[in-house]
């Protein structure tokens, strides 16, 4: 028997059909909300990798400028840190500074690092802080403390030349405390000697080291490389010497021949002399007394000079003045414009002038 199928008919209404809102919230499944949070972490971490590779890669960036640049400071030990490469310009003698610097070393550290270059075979070389490198090598050797076997040290960019390092060494010294005359001129000398930058003669080196001063400073440094050159070998303490008495002597060897030999011989007579005692010898032979020159320029010691006219040269911390005096007459000459004086000083100067005379 065959069966049947019954149909029937829906009546559908006109326009849309409206879905009654869920009662309530639809459920994910637990496999479906895994899958979602594991998504989401693998996403965030990707997002924070990514930060960090990008920080690291500013950092290095960051890191490598800063080394070509010479700003990278890090601690070196003292023992691989060598003073050969460049003729320091500080004195090899005991330099009761040091001492000084050693205590402030204990008490607060070291604020200012030493300045080295990397040698490619393994070490380093010193350009500026043999002081201080001295300090922390004596308190080791004092102490035995580990804590004084590495120093502060920044680098030098890579590739700088020996004249350039020269230059680091001197502008360097040129702002540190207390440089003598007779280290800048012993620099200057050393620089000529061991012919850097093909330089062999005493005026291009000075020229050349001493850029950042002025002429008038660069002159007096070449009058004590001149002092120096006559007298270092026989001087313990040239660096005591203070500069009106290192321009004066410097002077009077040029226009006295004989006169080195008198000061070897007056230094020789005090062995193992202070600096002190060095010095008063040297002022023994410092130009005390007016020297009248007459109209030929034949120099006369005490002699008065003809036609009632004397004309002194003398040596000053601010150049050679020229002084010529005659009846009613006092005239100074000096490498200097007297117009940027403050009136003040200058009546003041004036009246001190006439006052000594009496």
């Amino acid at each position: 028997m065959t069966k049947k199928r019954r149909m029937f008919d829906i009546d559908l209404p006109d326009g849309e059909v409206e879905t009654p809102a869920p009662t309530e919230p639809q459920r994910r499944g637990p496999m479906a909300t895994a899958i979602t949070e594991t998504g989401e972490a693998s996403r965030q971490r990707a997002e924070v990798e990514a930060a960090i590779r990008a920080e690291n890669d500013a950092l290095a960036h960051e890191f490598v400028r800063l080394k070509k640049l010479g700003l990278i400071t890090d601690m070196i030990p003292v023992s691989e840190v060598r003073v050969s490469k460049l003729v320091r310009d500080r004195t090899q003698r005991r330099d009761p500074e040091v001492e000084d610097l050693k205590a402030s070393l204990r008490a607060v550290g070291l604020s200012n690092p030493i300045r080295v270059e990397k040698l490619s075979e393994g070490g380093y070389e010193l350009v500026e802080g043999w002081r201080r490198l001295t300090a922390f090598r004596a308190l080791l050797a004092e102490t035995g403390d580990d804590r004084w076997a590495a120093i502060p040290a920044s680098f030098v960019p890579p590739g700088e030349t020996v004249e350039g390092l020269y230059r680091r060494m001197v502008d360097e010294n040129l702002v540190r405390k207390e440089i003598s005359w007779a280290e800048m001129a012993r620099l200057a000398r050393a620089y000529v000697d061991d012919g850097v930058g093909g330089c062999d003669d005493l005026d291009q080196a000075v020229n050349h080291l001493f850029a950042s001063t002025n002429p008038q400073k660069r002159s007096y440094i070449r009058r004590f490389a001149s002092l120096l050159g006559r007298l270092e070998k026989h001087l313990e303490h040239p660096e005591a010497i203070p500069r009106a008495l290192g321009l004066s002597l410097a002077l009077r060897l040029d226009q006295e021949p004989g006169l080195a030999a008198r000061i070897v011989q007056a230094l020789q007579a005090a062995p193992r002399r202070s600096a002190e005692e060095e010095v008063a010898i040297l002022q023994q032979f410092d130009r005390t007394e007016p020297v009248a020159i007459s109209p030929r320029g034949n120099p006369g010691r005490g002699r008065p000079a003809k036609r009632g006219k004397t004309v002194l040269r003398l040596p000053i911390p601010a150049g050679e003045v020229k002084c010529t005096a005659a009846a009613g007459k006092v005239e100074l000459q000096l490498d200097r414009d007297f117009s940027t004086v403050d009136r003040t000083r200058l009546e003041a100067a004036i009246e001190a002038f006439f006052r000594e005379l009496g």
